[in-house]
């Protein structure tokens, strides 16, 4: 089951980066945060599929907390924009009507970094005990 999520996560990132590219998301710093991820994630993933070493598990570990905190960070980011932009051409929306008017925007997609989120808990889920994580150093064994 595992090299099945690490071939769906290897599809999930080349996707992701694709559609954010043809986006053109790389307007400002913020914009690129995802796409760098996405390419410190695909080269650790390589890394660790290669060597499967301790520290490959860890570094994929982390790069995945990343892509957490990048997903709530993004939709903070999009809600907080699309917010401007429904205030900018109706200043009368406020209260619930203001965030279903933010949150069915079509642009920027309020929850569309969810799917970081996703990945990232994809990659978790694919380093949860990993074989080479839980390497036991075994103790001498000692004469009878």
């Amino acid at each position: 089951m595992r090299p099945l999520i690490l071939a769906v996560l290897f599809v999930g990132l080349f996707g992701m980066g694709a559609e954010l590219l043809l986006l053109q998301h790389t307007g400002s710093v913020w914009e690129l945060i995802p796409l760098v991820l996405i390419g410190l994630a695909l080269a650790t993933l390589t890394w660790h599929a290669i060597t499967q070493y301790p520290a490959s598990v860890r570094a994929v570990q982390g790069i995945m907390g990343l892509f957490l905190i990048a997903g709530v960070a993004g939709i903070a980011l999009h809600y907080q924009s699309s917010m401007e932009f429904k205030l900018e051409t109706n200043p009368a929306l406020s209260g619930w009507a203001l965030f279903w008017a933010v949150m069915s925007a079509k642009t920027p997609p309020a929850l569309a970094p969810g799917a970081m989120i996703q990945l990232g808990l994809l990659g978790l889920v694919y380093t949860y005990q990993h074989p080479s994580s839980c390497a036991q150093i075994e103790e001498p064994r000692r004469g009878k």
